[in-house]
């Protein structure tokens, strides 16, 4: 049947034709780092058969739809580090990659007070057809990266990127990176010291927090295997030009590789 038609089975509807981004993308996959870098929020992208959702090309492109920059970094510090990465390939407005989906968030009607029209009054099946076909797959390469390090004998750290806003509900950030975590502090406590020490504010669990009982990635592949593991945030004007990405990727990689070759950053937490 035509791509994007729908029948009467419940997944016969391809939220993906075959010329667009699948549902995720992996990066240096034999790369030698014991690391894996994630990137829930890279793409803006909207599968055509959900009409964008019914929201215009600006809003598109705002911080609600995806994580400014952070797909950038993810590809030049993976580069740098030699490490593997697996980038989203479609909208958090879509399903977003990092929520739980059991919660609002992960597919929500309303986002920084934009309504998402193409979000609202969607019955069983079309939340399930985005579960199915676009996070469930994104996860399942995650977990694959990880599993192929594992099998290679190495116990991989875990480093998940992305990208806040510089103004929040009217309130600016005073920080230009954070580090997100919830009990394991191997890779945050020296992150964020290394951070400090370079000069460079820094937010402990701030502006969010890896504590968010909403939010999964972490949780899923990192506490739930017991992986070192550390969740990432950059300010968005820092990171939005080729300049700050590649700036950020190495400052970033500079500090990591200090921290990823001592081996308390893999001791039993």
């Amino acid at each position: 049947m035509p791509d994007g038609e729908i029948s009467s089975g419940p997944f016969e509807l391809r939220l993906l034709a075959r010329d667009e981004p699948p549902p995720f993308d992996i990066l240096n996959p034999s790369g030698a780092a014991p690391l894996v870098i994630t990137c829930d929020h890279a793409s803006n992208h909207v599968p055509r058969v959900l009409a964008d959702l019914g929201l215009n090309r600006a809003e598109l492109a705002r911080h609600i739809a995806w994580d400014i920059g952070a797909a950038e970094v993810t590809r030049r510090l993976a580069a740098l580090l030699d490490a593997p990465a697996v980038l989203s390939g479609f909208s958090r407005l879509v399903i977003d990659p990092n929520r739980r989906v059991d919660v609002l968030a992960s597919i929500p009607p309303i986002s920084d007070g934009t309504e998402v029209p193409g979000n609202r009054h969607l019955g069983d099946v079309e939340v399930r057809q985005r579960r199915e076909q676009l996070f469930r797959p994104y996860h399942a390469a995650c977990e694959r990266m990880i599993e192929a390090k594992i099998a290679q004998g190495v116990l991989p750290a875990l480093i998940f990127l992305h990208s806040f806003t510089p103004v929040f509900a009217g309130e600016e950030r005073w920080m230009e990176a954070a580090v997100l975590w919830d009990r394991d502090d191997r890779l945050p406590g020296p992150l964020l010291e290394a951070l400090r020490a370079r000069g460079i504010a820094t937010g402990d669990n701030e502006p969010y927090s890896g504590r968010s009982t909403e939010d999964y990635s972490l949780h899923a592949h990192g506490d739930a295997r017991g992986l070192p593991h550390v969740l990432i945030e950059l300010r968005q004007d820092v990171i939005d030009t080729v300049a700050g990405a590649e700036r950020w990727a190495r400052t970033l990689a500079a500090i990591l590789r200090p921290i990823l070759s001592d081996p308390q950053a893999f001791r039993s937490p």
